[in-house]
């Protein structure tokens, strides 16, 4: 198998490609029949296509390309929060069936198993799913 081509050959291709696709072009308005004119147009296609392989296959890796393509993650979406299970807290607002809760003393956005809770009633967290956090009221402590 020949070794690949260096991406300076490949470019060069490319530009080849293209400049010879723009010249039969023109000679395609001089030149009787439409065969330079055919491949003139599948030489800029092929010129065009190999160039936006090479620019996807090796952008990324450039130094240029480097600078716009980010590898680090911002933030820390915490879809995960086994800590809150069984945990008890307040309604911070009414949950209907969504809200928001303090849970130690932290804002929680949460959710009931289905019914209305109202502002300030004791709950506890029953399940963790995903972004979920799931609570229902604690016995006997609704107001």
């Amino acid at each position: 198998m020949p070794p690949a081509l260096p991406i300076v050959a490949r470019m060069e291709l490319v530009v080849s490609l293209l400049v010879i696709g723009a010249i039969l072009l023109i000679l395609e308005t001089v030149l009787p029949g439409a065969i330079a004119g055919v491949l003139g147009v599948c030489c800029l296609v092929a010129g065009v296509v190999i160039g936006f392989v090479l620019w996807l296959r090796f952008f990324p890796e450039s130094r240029l390309g480097r600078k716009f393509v980010s590898d680090d993650s911002v933030g820390d979406i915490r879809a995960e929060r086994p800590e809150l299970l069984h945990q008890t807290g307040e309604a911070f607002t009414q949950l209907r069936p969504s809200g928001t809760a303090l849970i130690n003393g932290r804002r929680v956005d949460v959710v009931t198993e289905g019914g209305l809770i109202e502002r300030g009633t004791p709950i506890k967290v029953v399940a963790i799913e995903g972004m979920r956090v799931v609570v229902r009221p604690l016995p006997g402590e609704s107001k």
